[in-house]
């Protein structure tokens, strides 16, 4: 269980700044952004405070704002640069001998972490001794498990093992870049961050086939090049822990009975604790992600079947789709031809009423038909995504006995598919692009749909549907 924060209040000379995704009025009062978006109404000395895009705190109205902004994903911290201390590593590892090598040279060459001390958790490997002696030419300890108990009891028993403040996990896999340590440790200045996480990039590999291409702008450990605050429902709903920094007080553990997922769960439950958490990109680790087609997909299976367990301990923070009741009422009649007029109606009454919200926005009219198109926009590429990864057998199974379901399933493949590409940035062919990323649902669907039989539950497949139009201040 993660330990409740004691203190939240921000010290004196921390920063923050604007996040680059937030709109801002002319008066500076009316905020708009964050995940999921919402808007900040200012008071004037608030609006002063903010007007150069950011502020130092400095006493309890500052720091207030600050906490309030931070906590909003409004803006983002600026933390002074700090020195690399009370920091120990650990790394869980299973027989790749060759890759603890290097990622230990790596640690020992970089001047933040060379003196750092390194905990290794041999977790049943076939050749104890070689990883052993590998380790200890690093100046490692070494703690071994005589068999496999999965890294999240590999972490524990490393987590066990350091007494320092802050403990970096960093699997066997990984090769960190220099200086990728302080700007983590920075983040634990406010004392509310319980775990900050680096963004995770793909390896430089000789491999030029089309898996490793998607790899390359599509891997599930990549979180993209925005900083942000980790909470559930968001853009950033989880981090990786393929390399994390925890503060030591905040977490117990990880939940060893899981063997995939256990990101995912830490990441809640720290979160329903009341920490924070934090992505930060200007921190890189190269991650050597795979390109075999087998072991490929076998993986992407795998993440699947922790949809399940997850559900079950986390209810309804991990759901398939969510969206405002109206957006999915109109996605519904935009399948038919013959209502999307319906559909245009039902977004023009969402659209009037968000314009009576924001009366001090700089257009009120334009910012509520923005908003509810947006809005909508959303929820039409949740659920194409979703017909191809969580609801792909049901799918696939009217797509069989409809011709206008076949129709809209290979549409909602393709578009959705070439959409992602555009914004993903990859220089994978479009169709390759569209091919690779389909396997991936379907072999992730694929091992949800085992994990839902397998526990005999729905839950991670039941969608979060809320109320409707209003905007949060």
């Amino acid at each position: 269980m993660a330990l409740t924060p004691t203190k939240t209040t921000l010290p004196d000379g921390f920063a923050v700044e604007l996040a680059a995704d937030v709109h801002r009025s002319r008066n500076g009062r009316l905020l708009f952004g964050g995940s999921p978006p919402r808007l900040v109404r200012l008071s004037e000395r608030a609006a002063r405070l903010l007007a150069s895009g950011g502020f130092a705190v400095s006493g309890p109205a500052s720091q207030a704002l600050a906490r309030r902004l931070l906590d909003a994903g409004i803006v983002n911290p600026r933390p002074p640069e700090v020195r690399v201390g009370e920091v120990s590593v650990v790394i869980p590892v299973r027989d790749r001998v060759e890759m603890l090598e290097r990622l230990l040279t790596a640690l020992r060459q970089d001047p933040q972490t060379a003196d750092l001390p390194v905990v290794v958790v041999d977790d049943g490997s076939r050749d104890p001794a070689r990883l052993a002696a590998a380790a200890r030419r690093h100046g490692a300890r070494v703690f071994r498990h005589e068999r496999s108990l999965g890294p999240a009891a590999a972490r524990n028993t490393g987590l066990s093992r350091s007494s320092t403040r802050f403990v970096a996990f960093i699997d066997s896999d990984v090769v960190p870049q220099p200086g990728w340590l302080s700007p983590l440790v920075a983040q634990f200045l406010d004392p509310a961050v319980a775990l900050a996480a680096p963004r995770v990039v793909p390896l430089r590999s000789d491999d030029r086939g089309c898996l490793d291409a998607f790899e390359r702008t599509c891997s599930p450990l990549d979180m993209g090049p925005r900083e942000g605050l980790v909470a559930p429902l968001t853009r950033l709903s989880y981090v990786p822990t393929t390399t994390v920094v925890v503060r030591r007080e905040a977490v117990a553990g990880f939940a060893a009975d899981m063997r995939v997922g256990e990101d995912v769960d830490l990441c809640l439950r720290l979160h329903e604790a009341g920490w924070r958490l934090r992505y930060v990109p200007a921190a890189r680790v190269a991650h050597e992600h795979r390109t075999d087609l087998r072991r490929w997909l076998a993986q992407r299976a795998f993440y699947g079947t922790s949809a399940a367990p997850l559900a079950l301990r986390h209810p309804r923070q991990i759901p398939p789709v969510q969206a405002p009741w109206w957006s999915l009422v109109a996605a519904g009649l935009l399948t038919d031809r013959r209502l999307v007029p319906l559909a245009g109606g039902l977004v023009a009454v969402i659209a009037a009423r968000m314009t009576r919200r924001l009366p001090d926005a700089d257009a009120p009219v334009r910012a509520g038909v923005l908003l509810a198109l947006g809005t909508l926009y959303a929820t039409v590429r949740q659920l194409a995504r979703a017909a191809t990864r969580h609801y792909w057998p049901i799918s696939v199974a009217v797509a069989l006995v409809s011709r206008r379901a076949r129709r809209g399933l290979v549409a909602a493949a393709v578009v959705d598919g070439l959409l992602d590409r555009r914004s993903s940035g990859s220089t994978l062919r479009p169709v390759p692009y569209v091919l690779v990323r389909l396997l991936d649902d379907l072999a992730y669907g694929a091992g949800l749909w085992w994990g839902v039989i397998r526990a005999r539950t729905i839950a991670p497949l039941v969608p979060r549907i809320s109320r409707g139009s209003r905007s949060r201040t």
